[in-house]
């Protein structure tokens, strides 16, 4: 389960620096790669960094968790 959280990280990590170059430069990496926004290789990496981020949801727990431990 570690290293899928690993990956899950990972590709959340890199469809960040995406947004990060889209929102600065107007440059979508990902598009640039895979042929355009609308092309079956694009869509399908928006889709994976997508269902990562909903997946990282359930870090949330872990995080209030140890948040809590730490004050006392």
């Amino acid at each position: 389960m570690r290293t899928f959280n690993t990956i899950a990280l990972l590709l959340l990590i890199i469809g960040g620096i995406n947004w990060l170059l889209v929102g600065l430069f107007q440059y979508d990496l990902v598009a640039a790669l895979f042929g355009g926004q609308s092309s079956v290789g694009s869509r399908i990496i928006y889709t994976i960094v997508g269902l990562c981020a909903l997946y990282s949801i359930r870090f949330f727990g872990d995080v209030t968790n140890d948040d809590r431990s730490t004050a006392k």
